[in-house]
């Protein structure tokens, strides 16, 4: 019976499935060989050609499209293919490409190995992909870790810098914390579904169908209520909200900006994903989820604002700020319980956050005289006299994620707010609205920083003109920013194109 067990499951497999994860593997190894064989032009020449495969892999996911061969379960049940898994395939690469951009811009600054970096992004990238993909707790927990070790290793990559040793320290803390709160929760349902004296009990209780119907069998077990509790929380540290968005702040300022963008658009985008697989799978214990979820929405929108307002930090900010972008997604993700189209809904979000959120970064890897971790509005002053081209782009990426009209952002929220309209979650509804307006005051003052004259003590004059922001700013780099500017403009008014992309998830 092993023996045939095992052979189904052999004959389940389907490599060509996870090309692009395949891909991205290889092509991370290729960078290091790269590196041992062309060492003089390795600097300049090998993270270019990570940016082209990463582009080419994603052009093929594109072009593709989802086929009727990886539709399904594979790997005995591991992975499941869907159009939800493609899309945030797509985000993930998309992501991974402008982050590769802002490694390029932030570690030729500094001298560090630059090829390995690039490396460990790639990996991540694959493990970020695998994740959203996971149909077994086994899977999902392996993912989720290659990726995390991989972000232990990148928020602590300036190890030149006292602060990205620190931020490094106090994610591989909170990390394993979260780990290990999350890998309890699993063990919990895992000895739940394994008992044979319960209806529905399973040989395989980590595979997410077979949990399910478990837990429909018996909504009222406590073990399966308080793993569920315990998984989720694994999973609220992941994407920031309350009460355990504690690590954010100081990991978003001490990590090097590449990493604090995949940080917060990457790993987010990646908890969602677990969330919204794992919220179908806790259905039948609705009655404790959905209360649990909309109380932590609303404590996550009103914590994040409310702690974002007194932020001078850059970095930082862009961190609280996201913790209540945390809250607007998760939200849409309660929604969804009664709205079919509220999960399109949460990805059109993360989509308009990915663009406007890379805007900003883009931006604030261009301004130079001053370390990643110590960018303040002060180092904003006058940024659009003295680079209208940068301030332009910050402006339209903090109109975006203050949901302002007619940018991305703003039609993201707007189809949030309509789906929790629909669903009658009134009270969050009035939550949100609140948090929105609450941001527009430190959103602005971004705005006024950058676009405003900046008051200066004479001696500062006497000390001559401050070094403008992004005079090496290639055409590449132009071509980057023009695109996420782009994108967050185009998709304001006309959505149809990613509409359509979403419309199968």
């Amino acid at each position: 019976m092993p023996t045939e067990y095992l052979q189904q499951i052999a004959e389940s497999n389907s490599w060509g499935a996870i090309g692009p994860e395949l891909g991205l593997g290889i092509l991370a190894l290729l960078l290091l060989g790269l590196e041992i064989l062309l060492p003089k032009v390795a600097h300049s020449v090998i993270p270019r050609i990570a940016v082209i495969g990463q582009l080419a892999i994603l052009a093929s996911l594109l072009w593709g499209g989802m086929s009727d061969a990886t539709v399904g379960e594979a790997f005995g049940g591991m992975i499941r293919f869907d159009e939800t898994g493609q899309i945030f395939r797509i985000f993930f690469l998309i992501t991974s490409v402008f982050v590769s951009y802002l490694g390029m811009v932030s570690l030729d600054r500094k001298t560090l190995p630059q090829i390995e970096y690039f490396h460990i992004l790639l990996v991540v990238t694959a493990a970020l992909m695998l994740l959203a993909q996971a149909n077994h707790f086994v899977m999902l927990f392996v993912a989720l870790e290659t990726a995390t070790v991989g972000f232990y290793i990148l928020v602590s990559y300036f190890r030149d810098t006292v602060v990205s040793l620190e931020a490094g320290l106090k994610y591989l803390i909170m990390g394993a914390l979260s780990s290990a709160i999350l890998l309890f929760g699993i063990v919990l349902l895992y000895g739940a579904g394994s008992n044979p004296a319960l209806m529905g009990s399973s040989t395989d209780p980590m595979n997410f169908g077979n949990l399910s119907r478990f837990l429909s069998a018996n909504p009222a077990d406590t073990l399966g209520l308080l793993g569920m509790l315990l998984v989720l929380s694994g999973i609220a540290f992941k994407i920031g909200a309350f009460p355990f968005q504690i690590w954010v702040p100081d990991v978003y300022q001490g990590a090097p900006i590449p990493t604090t963008a995949l940080l917060a658009i990457g790993s987010k985008a990646a908890g969602f994903a677990m969330l919204m697989r794992l919220v179908d799978v806790f259905s039948p214990l609705g009655d404790w989820i959905y209360p649990l979820l909309s109380a932590l929405a609303a404590l996550t929108i009103l914590f994040g604002n409310l702690a974002a307002l007194t932020q001078r930090n850059l970095k930082r900010l862009m961190g609280l700020s996201g913790v209540s972008h945390a809250g607007f997604l998760m939200l849409g993700v309660i929604a969804s319980r009664t709205v079919e189209w509220a999960s399109t809904a949460v990805m059109f979000y993360l989509f308009a956050y990915l663009l406007a959120s890379i805007a900003v970064f883009a931006v604030l890897a261009h301004i130079e005289g001053t370390s990643d971790s110590e960018l303040s509005l002060d180092d904003l002053g006058d940024l659009a006299k003295r680079n209208g081209f940068l301030g332009l782009a910050l402006a339209v990426g903090i109109g975006s994620l203050a949901g302002i009209p007619p940018l991305a952002g703003f039609i993201g929220k707007l189809l949030i707010f309509v789906a929790a309209f629909q669903a009658e979650h009134y009270g969050l509804l009035g939550v949100a609205v609140v948090g929105v307006v609450i941001s527009i005051y430190y959103y602005f003052g971004v705005i006024k920083a950058a676009f405003f004259e900046a008051w200066r003590f004479s001696e500062d004059e006497e000390q001559g003109e401050e070094p403008i922001p992004g005079a090496r700013l290639g055409f590449f780099g132009k071509l980057a920013i023009v695109a996420v500017v782009a994108g967050t403009i185009i998709i304001g008014f006309y959505q149809g194109p990613l509409s359509s992309l979403l419309a199968g998830g």
